[in-house]
């Protein structure tokens, strides 16, 4: 089975809680084959998030640990992948981009659990 990478929508994002506990249920994660993440690295280091608590800002995301991505950062995301051309035909990207357009939508953080 290979690796994947897991995303989530946090519904009530807390500045003071450190997120560094593996819940993808609590978060109803969509799961990617973690191998993608690499054709896309080089645009993920631009992107501001934070690993595993708002007081760590970063920038990308924490491959084998826990990122928060804040809303002014998901139109990047979403980029990312829309520019993918596997985006188009991969039932999983598609439903990451879904779950990253509920969250524009909502204004919420995006939770990633890396391998």
């Amino acid at each position: 089975m290979p690796c994947v990478a897991e995303f989530g929508i946090i519904d009530e994002f807390q500045k003071d809680k450190n997120y560094s506990f593996y819940e993808p249920e609590k978060y109803g994660c969509v799961a990617i084959n973690d191998d993608i993440l690499n054709d896309w690295w080089s645009k993920l280091v631009l992107i501001k998030t934070y690993f595993h608590s708002y007081d760590r800002p970063e920038f990308g995301l924490a491959r084998w640990g826990i990122t928060l991505i804040p809303p002014e950062s998901l139109e990047a995301f979403y980029e990312v992948i829309a520019n993918d051309k596997r985006s188009k035909s991969s039932k999983e990207l598609i439903d990451l981009m879904i779950l990253i357009r509920k969250a524009i939508c909502e204004k919420k953080y995006i939770i990633h659990f890396g391998v």
